[in-house]
């Protein structure tokens, strides 16, 4: 009567290893159930799940694996696996999958002790932990600017917006962001980002700086605050804001856009994204006079933004065209995603603002980037201690699939 084992082996790693075990069984002609690998620091862990014939037939196999083990220097190990056991972990195959992203600027014992508590407090079950982001120098600090983990983890989350908000307040508290993904087709077929402009993009509120250059900073300031808190209409506001930018120079605009402070790792998000074939879109409650700007600079394939109106010369205080507010903003998104032909799954939207929390809900990864407390609350996802290239690692990206890509140009 055959039975279940599962093989574990430890030691150095070295080329080689898998094809000598393998060799090893397959004299037998052995069955693998299941196989799995991984390597920290040359320090091998390998399983195989294999089917063996009855004890008399198996001697030769345990012999020659033994064999082969002890030829490399390594630790083996044989443990039987009853069949009822078996079946079970079979049948688990079906359950729910979860990927949790870690980001920040450094991970330690703390922060994964905290999230792992977490997650079994919510009975679920991680399966594989991978480093999204390169080796770490001790010797060169301050060198790697980002680190990131992929948790991947098995079972039931019969509330993921509970869930969602469990991990925003662990990782507040410990300068930490979590994000959790369902593991399905989508996240891995992203093909569209609609990005806000002002404080997502680019670090500052264009208006605030036209008012600033009119005279009339404060006024829009509080007005703006107000906005972005949802306290107030986004196009009355808007509106009440224009009208105090009456009469403003259109050399002060263009000066304005020469200097717009671009988000922290914008360049690489954007430029990595394009290679892939991902579109990208602006989204924005701002101006298409620098949205325009950006587009020039980073190649973006949308533009959707207010268009100022101008006189002689000078800002009439009102734009031409439909107000962009966050109603709006969905729309655009679900229109962009139909011309590419996608689902509205396959789009990643990133904002701040209460305005971008239409688009956010409908975007398969919807990301409020180092956004207002009102904002954090209600997306999906938050980003707030690493720069705009985090999201790369949202989609499962690693540092070495990167940095080939770079080398292709």
């Amino acid at each position: 009567m055959s039975e279940i084992v599962l093989i574990s082996v430890a030691g150095e790693d070295r080329p080689g290893i898998i094809a000598s075990l393998t060799q090893a069984l397959a004299r037998y002609q052995i069955p693998i159930l299941d196989i799995g690998q991984s390597t920290i620091h040359n320090a091998l862990a390998l399983g195989l799940l294999v089917e063996l014939p009855d004890a008399a037939e198996s001697q030769g196999v345990f012999r020659d694996l033994l064999f082969a083990a002890h030829g490399m220097g390594l630790d083996i190990r044989f443990t039987p696996i009853a069949s009822d056991d078996y079946e079970d972990w079979v049948r688990e195959q079906g359950q729910p999958r979860h990927v949790l992203t870690l980001l920040g600027r450094e991970i330690g014992a703390e922060h994964l002790a905290r999230v792992a508590a977490l997650i079994a407090e919510r009975g679920l079950n991680v399966d594989r932990i991978t480093r999204l982001t390169g080796r770490i120098s001790r010797r060169a600090r301050g060198a790697h600017p980002l680190a990131s983990v992929e948790l991947s983890v098995r079972g039931a989350v019969p509330d993921l917006a509970a869930l969602h908000a469990d991990f925003l307040a662990l990782g507040q508290d410990m300068a930490l962001d979590v994000a959790i993904q369902k593991d399905d087709i989508f996240r891995r077929n992203r093909r569209l980002v609609c990005f806000d402009m002002d404080s997502t993009l680019i670090q500052t509120e264009v208006i605030d700086e036209l008012a600033a250059a009119a005279g009339v900073g404060e006024q829009v300031a509080a007005i703006t605050e107000a906005a972005m808190r949802g306290e107030l209409d986004f196009k009355e506001s808007f509106r009440r804001r224009m009208a105090l930018l009456e009469g403003l120079d259109e050399r002060v605009l263009a000066g304005i856009a020469e200097r717009l402070p671009i988000t922290e790792g914008a360049d690489r998000l954007i430029a990595t994204l394009k290679r892939l074939g991902y579109r990208i879109a602006i989204l924005s409650g701002g101006f298409t006079y620098f949205a325009e700007h950006l587009q020039r600079r980073f190649g973006i394939d949308y533009v959707h933004a207010n268009r100022l109106e101008f006189r002689d010369g000078r800002l009439t205080g009102a734009v031409s065209g439909e107000i962009i507010d966050g109603a709006r903003k969905a729309e655009l998104l679900c229109e962009i995603a139909a011309r590419e032909g996608i689902h509205p799954e396959q789009v990643i939207a990133v904002g701040d603002g209460a305005n971008d929390l239409p688009m956010l809900a409908i975007a398969g990864l919807g990301i409020a980037f180092h956004a207002k407390p009102i904002v954090t609350r209600q997306a999906r996802h938050s980003i707030a201690t690493v720069g705009l290239d985090g999201i790369l690692y949202l989609l499962g990206m690693r540092d070495r699939d990167l940095e080939g890509l770079d080398r292709l140009g």
